[in-house]
């Protein structure tokens, strides 16, 4: 394999920059050309694709977003938009992909790659919610977003002596609300994975309020509800007065932390280790602390696994 090509798609992910960094570096270290595609498969259907060189990555560690942009692709999808994909990478010359991004930006590669093209994927999500892996770039810094929302919030809250919901991005998974919840020591954690029920969330509140609880925090991953429904359903059924906040996408910006410009540039460089060796069909991860490659069918045909531990705790420590 003599050139390869960079692509993000999907929702933006502190981190992206840091990866794609690191496939570019890593491969003309290896001795490979590499080219990035701009926007996202729509960019790559549309032949925007450019060489890039080793100042074309400098100075972008630090900074949120995506340089090479990213955006959703309807053609895409159909077998004529990937045929029209696969007939840029030919006239490019390029010989194998790697794609940063998530579920979606996932199924796309592993279509390009039953095309002919070997893809490797990086996963690059705040959401955290990638199976095969533990961490996804993105997830760290967007925790860290979320908690400093929560402490300046529970100061109101304390202030004030209210509750208030706190609304987190996740939509069919919890870890940013079960994580940020218990590292900011909300009351309640509402998530995808587990079933809720409102009686006992009144219960709790109303349980606090009786030793002489002022205030409360509740985090609520925007897969199960809204805050603002949270907010009249409370009100309606248990005279509770609340305020919410919805953070929104405030979580997928910023500088990526310490951690996520970590683990993108390993993650990004083996990805290029395992398209020099001619594979394709494939995800990086993280098990156990160490930077892995595995089956891309495995991201869709196994089960995701939920930290059944970490959410136990998370009620028993909020008694």
């Amino acid at each position: 394999m003599k050139k390869i090509a960079v692509l993000t798609s999907g929702g933006d992910a502190p981190g992206m920059n840091a990866a794609v960094r690191a496939v570019v570096r890593k491969a003309i270290y290896e001795g490979l050309e590499v080219a990035g595609v701009f926007n996202g498969y729509q960019g790559l259907i549309e032949g925007k694709i450019e060489l890039l060189q080793l100042g074309s990555v400098g100075d972008i560690i630090q900074r949120g977003g995506t340089m090479l942009r990213s955006a959703r692709s309807e053609e895409f999808r159909t077998i004529e938009g990937r045929e029209k994909a696969m007939k840029q990478l030919k006239l490019n010359g390029i010989e194998g992909l790697v794609v940063i991004g998530g579920d979606g930006s996932f199924r796309g590669a592993l279509e390009l790659t039953e095309l002919g093209c070997p893809c490797v994927c990086v996963p690059a999500t705040i959401d955290n919610d990638i199976n095969g892996t533990q961490f996804t770039i993105g997830f760290d810094t967007a925790l860290n977003t979320v908690i400093d929302a929560i402490d300046k919030i529970r100061d109101t809250a304390t202030s004030h002596e209210r509750t208030f919901i706190i609304e987190v991005m996740g939509r069919n998974a919890g870890d940013l609300a079960l994580w940020s919840g218990l590292a900011g020591g909300a009351e309640t954690i509402l998530i995808p994975e587990e079933k809720y029920e409102l009686p006992a969330i009144i219960e709790r509140l109303k349980s606090g309020t009786g030793r002489g609880k002022r205030h409360s925090i509740i985090v609520v991953a925007e897969g199960v509800m809204s805050a603002a429904e949270l907010a009249e359903r409370l009100k309606v059924e248990a005279g509770i007065e609340t305020r919410i906040s919805v953070l929104g996408h405030i979580q997928r910006g910023g500088s990526p932390s310490a951690r996520d410009r970590v683990i993108a540039s390993q993650y990004g460089a083996k990805a290029v280790e395992v398209l020099k060796e001619g594979r394709g069909g494939l995800a990086i991860g993280m098990r156990n602390h160490v930077v892995v490659n595995y089956d891309l069918k495995d991201v869709f045909e196994k089960p995701n696994v939920f930290d059944v531990e970490m959410y136990k705790l998370s009620r028993e420590l909020s008694i």
